[in-house]
C-alpha cells in the first residue's frame, strides 16, 4: 500500500502517509484514506516524507481534501515534503491554502 492513513488516539487528527509517486494511480486509495474514517478528524496531517513524485492530479486532490475538511475553516498541514515536492507546492500557491512544515 503507497498511501495510509492513522487516526490519533483521541480521533481529532488523521495523518495520511503517502509513499512512492503521489498521482492520479492512487486516486482512489487516498480518497478512502479520509473519507472511510470512524470519527470526523479536526486537524490533518499529510507526511510526504516518502513521496516522491507529485503532479497536478495530486494538487487537485489536495484541494478535494481540503473541500472535505471544511475548505477555508479546515485546518490540514503538510509535512516532510522533499526539497522538489515542496517548489511545486510553492510554485501552486499552496501555502496559502494549507500549512506546509
Amino acid at each position: 500500500m503507497s498511501i495510509w492513513s492513522q487516526p490519533s488516539m483521541d480521533g481529532q487528527e488523521l495523518t495520511i502517509n503517502i509513499k512512492g509517486r503521489f498521482d492520479f494511480s492512487v486516486h482512489q486509495e487516498f480518497r478512502s484514506c479520509y473519507e472511510n474514517v470512524d470519527d470526523d478528524p479536526r486537524e490533518y496531517v499529510i507526511d510526504m516524507k516518502d513521496t516522491t513524485y507529485l503532479d497536478s492530479s495530486a494538487l487537485g486532490m489536495l484541494l478535494l481534501l481540503r473541500d472535505h475538511a471544511g475548505g477555508d475553516k479546515s485546518h490540514i498541514k503538510i509535512k516532510n515534503c522533499s526539497n522538489d515536492v515542496k517548489k511545486i507546492l510553492t510554485i501552486s500557491n499552496f501555502e496559502q491554502l494549507f500549512a506546509i512544515q
